[in-house]
């Protein structure tokens, strides 16, 4: 598996236009391509060869030199199939080469005798694990992924509320001024409370601005005022969101989705700042394909994490803590890989959409 990534990692280089400057026509029916000629090949055509080196090399030295391992399209592709299906074709080249000279060390390896004894048996036991985890892994995700129309209808009927948009206007203004330098050496104590005091300015100028955008000013304006007064040169953000649904607003302001159209809201604050809204208009987001495949994505992880977790369940390991110590937090180092984990959704940054 490791070869098959390590294959698909070069990519391409980009194919100049036909009709560029200096282009070149490929020799021959230009609708050849790698891929198209490798289907012509018949499936037991020997497509790597390896003079020097077989599996099952005879006892007889002196004919060593005759000795080769051959490997048709159709072992190969059996292997592609297990390895990364659809490899495409100037990684297969790339894997078909790893392959050959991993084959060659495992010879040398076998000849020498490095494939007998309990260290030996142990590694194959681990790896064996690790490929049946993966395996079960695949299978799970796979069965999760087999999802209905209806489990996408039922779902987005179920969670309606989900998939409300609201047109928003917000206002951020920023926690605290950003204060010159003092020209004098103030103690510890005078520092903090002219940070204090800056800091005030700011949540007292929030609750202000508030009730000026509930009597109607525009948002843009206030905006801009909030940060002339924080002291930020830098442009500020603009104040139009468009629609939004509530799992791109934070936890703490989703409440702004249960205003009516028209209303102002409360003022949110958290480390960063106060955030202001004005709800706009309201619609429902249409079960089109963009939120079937959206809807889709949800239920394969949520399917995945239950199966796994259920897994996880159903035979819980003991550790001795006199043998391991007491548990500590993951560190880094050899391990079975984990469960794929699922998308999650990130909140918009202040100031962004």
């Amino acid at each position: 598996m490791a070869w098959g990534q390590a294959a698909t990692s070069t990519p391409a280089p980009a194919a100049r236009q036909s009709g560029a400057p200096g282009a070149t026509a490929p020799a021959g029916n230009p609708a050849e391509s790698p891929a198209a000629s490798a289907s012509t090949v018949a499936p037991d055509t020997p497509i790597i060869t390896i003079n020097g080196s077989c599996q099952n090399p005879p006892a007889d030295k002196a004919s060593d030199a005759n000795c080769k391992t051959v490997i048709t399209r159709a072992e190969f592709e059996k292997l592609m199939d297990a390895v990364q299906p659809n490899m495409p074709p100037r990684a297969r080249r790339q894997f078909a080469t790893r392959y050959a000279n991993a084959l060659v060390m495992s010879q040398k390896a076998h000849e020498m005798g490095l494939d007998q004894g309990p260290k030996f048996e142990e590694r194959m036991d681990l790896a064996r694990i690790q490929i049946l985890s993966q395996a079960f892994s695949q299978a799970v995700q796979e069965k999760a992924g087999q999802i209905s129309d209806k489990d996408i209808e039922d779902y987005y009927h179920n969670n309606a509320a989900a998939y409300e948009e609201v047109d928003l206007q917000r206002i951020f203004i920023p926690h605290s001024q950003l204060l010159p330098a003092s020209k004098i050496k103030l103690s510890e104590a005078a520092e903090q409370k002219r940070q204090k005091d800056a800091e005030a300015v700011m949540h007292t100028e929030a609750d202000k601005l508030r009730a000026r955008a509930a009597a109607g000013e525009d948002f843009a304006k206030l905006q801009q005022e909030a940060f002339q007064l924080a002291g930020l040169k830098t442009k500020p953000p603009a104040t139009k969101m468009g629609k939004e649904r509530r799992s791109n607003l934070p936890p703490a302001q989703v409440s702004v989705m249960e205003l009516k159209t028209g209303e102002i809201s409360q003022v949110f604050s958290d480390q960063s700042g106060y955030f202001i809204y004005k709800v706009g208009a309201k619609d429902v987001e249409p079960l089109d394909d963009k939120v079937k495949e959206e809807i889709r994505g949800t239920l394969r992880t949520q399917s995945v994490q239950e199966q796994m977790q259920a897994v996880q369940k159903s035979a819980t390991p003991t550790l001795d803590e006199a043998y391991f110590g007491p548990e500590m937090a993951p560190a880094h180092g050899p391990a079975l890989p984990p469960p794929p984990p699922g998308p999650s959704p990130k909140p918009s940054a202040p100031g962004s959409k």
